[in-house]
């Protein structure tokens, strides 16, 4: 297997390897999300309290997709994407102590620098694709980005299975340990074969630069935040909450629902690019991104009418989920290709994590809002919000350039 694999090119070969550290995070990451939450409910907490365990997980994905970029062009992408399996392996090992140690701040402390593991494994793993693929051959751009994210948040549905396998099977901590070890091993792979200067900028990067200049990106990146806020919202807290709630749904529905939802949504951004037209030979612009956005707001005000005169509730929200998930899957697979078109070829990362900043600032306005607006007024209101944030992303979309990006600084 390793003679084979040492024939392919390099691009191919760093391509793989790329691709199999950011799988086996994924499934970790997933398995490690539906631990907690069927753990801890196991241990008395509420819902919400929770909720709240991933709140830093949240926070600190905005600082470190800000930075982390930087550290990315500075550092390169091998470094800041091993730091990332390394600090998933210590918050894994962290929430291996028995149940009466896990106080709600140690095991948010562990959430955080999970948090910060997974977006510097994201934003390295996006932005060494730019790095691997031609300028001149943007259809092929598009079709592995999606592939990558697709299979990525196919991944995480699986490590939903997983983690509840796993807990089932043996228990909290020896599943935390079990996955701490398989991730240590992909860990030592990385650190032996990853290529050592895999997207390090050629000229020094300034940390003030951070901060992007570059008028589509910035476009995009808004774009981008009320998309995920829109999602979030409903779907991280409330949703979860309404099946068990009004539905009667037992855990283990709630949790193998979402998980094929989850599956499904990644396999749908993995074909995204036949949808769009990449298949006739199109290569999508903001003029694609703004009808997408356009479909997904009449769904989602449909399931929201929905849901608030109460006709077929169960129906609409099964049904509705899954129509919103593909679109919604689209929608973020065209932006995931956009951001890495847009990005400079030098220094890619800082581009990838500003927008994956906005990205992370979204998820984290949206399960805030999730958890209040749900306790006060209902899923219906969660929806309308909603729709009002991805109105907010189809009207910023419009300004997005209708082909290839220009660089104007604003």
């Amino acid at each position: 297997m390793l003679a084979k694999l040492s024939q392919l090119p390099n691009g191919v070969r760093q391509y793989m390897l790329v691709t199999f550290n950011y799988w086996n995070f994924t499934l970790t990451d997933g398995a490690l999300r539906m631990l907690v939450v069927l753990h801890f409910h196991q241990l008395g907490y509420s819902p919400l309290e929770i909720a709240s365990l991933f709140l830093f997980y949240e926070f600190f994905g905005v600082v470190t997709n800000l930075i982390g970029g930087w550290l990315g062009a500075h550092l390169g992408l091998n470094r800041t994407m091993n730091i990332g399996l390394f600090m998933q392996v210590v918050a894994l090992l962290m929430l291996a102590v028995p149940s009466a140690n896990l106080t709600v701040m140690w095991v948010m402390f562990a959430q955080a620098l999970s948090g910060i593991a997974k977006d510097l494994n994201k934003m390295s793993a996006k932005s060494a694709i730019k790095t691997l693929v031609p300028n001149d051959q943007q259809g092929a751009l598009y079709k592995w980005i999606a592939i990558l994210t697709g299979s990525k948040n196919a991944l995480k549905g699986v490590g939903f299975f997983l983690g509840g396998a796993l807990l089932a099977l043996i228990g909290f901590q020896g599943a935390v340990i079990v996955m701490a070890s398989v991730l240590a091993a992909v860990f030592i792979c990385s650190l032996l074969w990853l290529d050592k200067d895999l997207g390090k900028a050629k000229t020094k990067i300034k940390f003030s630069e951070i901060f992007s200049k570059s008028r589509s990106i910035n476009i995009l990146s808004a774009a981008r935040m009320f998309l995920f806020g829109a999602r979030d919202v409903w779907f991280v807290i409330a949703l979860p909450l309404y099946l068990g709630q009004v539905f009667g749904w037992d855990h283990v529905l709630v949790g193998s629902f979402l998980a094929i939802w989850v599956i499904g949504y990644g396999l749908v951004q993995s074909i995204a690019p036949r949808i769009t037209g990449k298949a006739s030979g199109i290569v999508p612009d903001g003029r694609v991104a703004l009808v997408w956005a356009c479909v997904l707001a009449l769904v989602t005000a449909t399931i929201a009418l929905a849901i608030q005169i109460n006709w077929y509730s169960q129906f609409v929200i099964v049904i509705g989920l899954m129509i919103f998930g593909a679109i919604f899957a689209i929608n973020s697979s065209l932006h995931s290709y956009l951001i890495v078109s847009y990005a400079k070829d030098d220094g890619v990362s800082l581009d990838v994590g500003f927008y994956y900043m906005a990205n992370a600032l979204g998820r984290l306005i949206g399960t805030l809002l999730s958890g209040a607006i749900y306790q006060l007024y209902g899923l219906s209101m969660c929806l309308w919000i909603a729709f009002a944030f991805i109105a907010i992303t189809t009207v910023i979309s419009l300004w997005l350039p209708r082909n290839h990006p220009d660089s104007v600084a604003i």
